[in-house]
């Protein structure tokens, strides 16, 4: 699963140069429990690594560039986003 967040990590920075490594990887954590814990509050069947990393490629594809642009309208995420990096690696 680690190869999966890294390879979602470096594809983040790739699509938005606003962001620095810690905060890609805080974004691909989020982004990361968000699917599986909607999919788990549906009731859906866990369908593995794969297709979380698969879903959240795709987000990261359409709104990667803006994401820098959410902590703004959305305060409740700032304390995640402004943390020291040497606390999230």
């Amino acid at each position: 699963m680690n190869d999966y967040k890294e390879n979602l990590v470096e594809l983040l920075l790739e699509k938005n140069n606003e962001i620095s490594r810690g905060q890609a990887l805080t974004w691909v954590e989020l982004l990361w429990d968000d699917f599986e814990t909607t999919s788990a509050k549906a009731g859906r069947e866990y369908l593995g690594s794969e297709m979380t990393e698969k879903v959240v490629r795709q987000w990261i594809e359409h709104y990667g560039d803006k994401l820098h642009e959410f902590v703004a309208r959305n305060p409740k995420y700032k304390k995640y986003l402004e943390q020291d990096e040497k606390n999230l690696l």
